[in-house]
């Protein structure tokens, strides 16, 4: 008979909690796309400081350990996770608010003349807003997988966190044609002239900032009940300090492994990410209209990819996290020799079948992974756990998608050929890949709840002879 203090969290519950990556995602789109090319493309600023303040979250990321750690076990308000959530994205919320401003601004003094500069006050304005965007990003995104982990029970989270994943997906594309339909680019505009107004991009910030409000407001509307006293299961957790927790990421055999595993798979499956495009055109002089549907092929895919799995997973109980991200990896690792041996020997007609396979092996290895990342983080410290997965997560990402333009740029200052220096990425890919492969069939779960029993045991025995 089922506990009945066990939480269960609908498939209709499910999908409410998982709109709020839907504003996820088309935030992500705002900040690191439509901004990203005014700012360049039509403004004439250097992509250095602009990719710095775009990339500022990763840096601020770690503050998401210490947010998921506190949240483990105080209350603020009332609140436990909702605290943290609601404060960091309404900080992301005000920021667009203000960002909308003072871009606003700049397109309307680059339409009397003035592009590629700004007064310093313009530029604090920027500095803050997207300080304001990464500090909130960082508060809220592991406090809200902690929340999705209280809400679901064990059984549960593997679906629940799939859901919320492909929810992102579906708000990088609501997020690309909405803001398309906003903000229209006119191919024809002449030189040196900008082809919206600034009262566009101000009402584009402006509404976007109150969609995603609405969005990640009423999505964990009621999802967290205030003043809701800890779970038994959490409050015999033992008192122990953050060194301590992460350091079980080491002494713990399997937790070792799924973390040289996350690593390594989120960094070399983000290796394609700046040099996909560039490999079209440069080997294959595709055009950019034909290179900018890569992410429909993908992220269709992808979509089609976790829907499917998770479908399946709920209908056959051998289909595990471990399983599904062994599958994924899988597909990731074909795909990278589809795509070498496309550059490698100069075939075209490979890059549709190799975008195909990058969507489904990304489709379910996100689902995979992050189901994983749930089943190893232990109860009553789930905060600090999911703060530490998605550190990691978060910086290896960010050393693929730098690394691969790197490899790039230093591989044709030797080969000299296109051809090969893609090539040689793909082929860096794949192995790196490979050894992510490996080190996941070493994680073994029923290894990882021994050591976090020990853990805990030794913690308490520890912590009564210090009293």
């Amino acid at each position: 008979m089922e506990n009945s203090s066990q939480p269960n969290l609908s498939v209709g519950r499910n999908l409410k909690i998982s709109i709020f990556h839907l504003g996820s995602g088309m935030a992500d789109v705002l900040a690191t796309g439509v901004w990203n090319r005014i700012m360049v493309a039509d403004l004439g600023f250097g992509a250095t400081i602009v990719g710095l303040l775009t990339g500022l979250r990763y840096f601020l990321a770690p503050l998401g350990i210490w947010a998921g750690r506190y949240s483990d076990s105080k209350q603020v308000g009332g609140f436990r996770r909702l605290f943290w959530i609601w404060l960091g994205r309404a900080m992301m919320a005000l920021s667009t608010i203000s960002l909308g401003f003072g871009t606003a601004e700049l397109v309307s003094m680059a339409q009397n003349g003035v592009t590629g500069t700004a007064p310093l006050s313009l530029w604090a304005v920027l500095i803050v807003s997207f300080l304001l965007f990464s500090l909130g990003n960082a508060l809220s995104g592991s406090t809200f997988l902690a929340l999705v982990y209280d809400r679901s029970a064990e059984h549960q989270r593997g679906r629940a966190v799939g859901l919320v994943w492909t929810f992102l997906l579906l708000g990088f594309t609501v997020g690309g044609i909405f803001f398309s339909v906003m903000l229209p680019h006119e191919d024809g505009t002449p030189p040196g002239q900008i082809a919206f107004s600034a009262e566009s991009v101000q009402n584009l910030f402006l509404i976007t900032a109150g969609i995603l409000a609405v969005l990640w407001f009423f999505s964990l509307l009621g999802e967290e009940k205030r003043g809701a006293p800890i779970i038994e299961q959490e409050s015999k957790q033992p008192d122990t300090s953050l060194r301590h927790d992460l350091g079980l990421v080491w002494r713990s055999r399997p937790m070792r492994f799924f973390f040289f595993y996350l690593t390594l798979s989120m960094m070399f499956a983000f290796l394609q990410d700046t040099i996909l495009e560039p490999f079209a055109g440069q080997v294959f002089a595709m055009d950019a209209q034909t290179t900018n549907r890569f992410a429909a092929y993908w992220g269709g895919t992808a979509i089609l990819g976790s829907f499917t799995f998770l479908f399946l997973s709920r209908r056959f109980p051998r289909l595990t996290n471990a399983t599904m991200s062994k599958g994924g990896v899988f597909f990731l690792i074909i795909a990278y020799i589809v795509f070498a041996s496309s550059s490698f020997m100069e075939i075209r007609e490979l890059v549709t079948p190799g975008l195909i396979l990058l969507g489904i092996g990304l489709g379910i290895w996100n689902i995979g992974t992050l189901g994983l990342m749930m089943d190893l983080s232990p109860a009553g410290r789930a905060g600090t756990f999911l703060g530490f997965w998605t550190l990691s997560v978060t910086f290896a990402r960010g050393i693929g998608v730098s690394g691969g333009g790197i490899i790039r740029d230093i591989t044709l200052a030797f080969t000299g050929s296109y051809a090969s220096t893609y090539g040689v990425v793909f082929v860096l890919g794949f192995v790196g890949l490979g050894v992510a492969w490996y080190a996941l069939t070493q994680v073994n779960l029923k290894d990882y709840k021994s050591d976090v029993k020990q853990d805990a045991e030794l913690a308490t025995v520890l912590s009564g002879a210090m009293d």
